[in-house]
């Protein structure tokens, strides 16, 4: 059965893993082992936390393949950020030049550094292992997230984000990038990716151009980058933007990558998840049959668990029953509470 659970210590090594397996621009997987288990600790004080309103906590998960017990993917909710390190945007503006005597409107474009989101909840570290693939594994993976939100929404600002990976190639090298590290840094892609990465972020305000910047000055190759996908990120996107994220002008700083955002009480999973007491037996072949499964996790915090299953859903006792598989893996019992969404 595939599970998904908080981060343990023990998950160390599969988390290494996981962040060379992500490669370039995968900016809150760095390889370096003090961060990674730097990380890890911040998580498990995080999920045994009593909270009330969002803070520096940072939410990590794992997918666990629960028949050959390794860990093939990660997922995170970062509770509130920029409240310790300044969380950097560019924002998409416009300038108008305009001369009525000489005939003459011109509108450009414009990049401006900003800290918007500060304070706003951001889900982040979506990685899938390729072997999982499969069987709405990487959708699972996703929306898991929500119904965590949804659960604990006092945990949770009431604007997510969700930063995109941007346009590099294999090598790392971002085209948007070249152009600022010509002109400001002198210092490519991939290591800027990874002081990021590590938390040294000091060098963003001290080199980074303060006034804004006109995109018709950057290189073509730049501008044909600015708010498109890393091809990799396509489908995650698109999983967003079904649950109501969109684009709102906010690009990364480095590779030009877009900012989505939605409001927490309009995320779809969030809205149509609900919340059924639990009785374990057999599910009706009816419901079976029709090869539809839901998204299903118990209420808990510390002990937070999600998986996919068939339900069989009593909507007027708003009871569900699961199977002892099912409730075992959940780690529930009968007249326990469960939320859950149709995947």
């Amino acid at each position: 059965m595939i599970i998904i659970r908080p981060i343990q210590n023990s998950d160390y090594d599969s988390l290494h893993r996981i962040a060379v397996e992500s490669g370039h621009g995968f900016t809150s997987l760095p390889v370096n082992e003090e961060l990674l288990k730097k990380r890890i600790s911040h998580a498990e004080v995080s999920f045994n936390k009593n909270v009330t309103k969002p803070g520096d906590e940072g939410y990590l998960f794992v997918m666990e393949d629960t028949s050959t017990g390794q860990v093939v993917g990660t997922t995170a909710i970062e509770a509130a950020v920029g409240l310790e390190d300044a969380f950097y945007h560019y924002h998409l503006g416009k300038v108008v030049h305009n001369s009525r005597e000489l005939n003459i409107y011109n509108t450009v474009e414009t990049l401006s550094l900003c800290n918007d989101y500060t304070g706003a909840t951001e889900i982040c570290t979506l990685f899938l292992s390729e072997s999982h693939r499969k069987n709405g594994n990487g959708r699972f993976l996703s929306r898991c997230r929500f119904l965590f939100i949804a659960e604990h929404a006092e945990r949770f600002a009431d604007t997510v984000i969700a930063e995109m990976r941007g346009i590099s190639d294999d090598n790392g090298s971002s085209p948007f990038w070249q152009w600022l590290e010509e002109h400001f840094f002198s210092m490519d892609f991939p290591t800027v990716d990874y002081l990021t990465g590590i938390g040294k972020k000091v060098f963003i305000a001290e080199l980074m151009p303060k006034h804004p910047i006109y995109v018709s000055l950057l290189s073509k190759e730049a501008q044909k980058v600015i708010n498109k996908v890393h091809e990799k990120t396509v489908p995650a996107l698109r999983l967003l933007e079904a649950e109501g994220f969109s684009r709102r002008g906010y690009v990364d700083i480095f590779d030009g990558g877009p900012t989505v955002e939605v409001e927490r009480s309009s995320i779809k999973t969030v809205r149509e998840s609900n919340k059924y007491q639990v009785i374990i037996g057999n599910v009706d072949s009816a419901d079976t049959s029709t090869s539809t499964k839901y998204i299903i996790c118990n209420t808990q915090v510390a002990t937070f668990r999600a998986t996919q299953a068939p339900v069989s859903l009593r909507e007027t006792a708003k009871q569900v029953v699961i199977s002892q598989a099912v409730a075992e893996a959940l780690q529930i019992s009968t007249d326990d509470w469960v939320r859950l969404v149709a995947n």
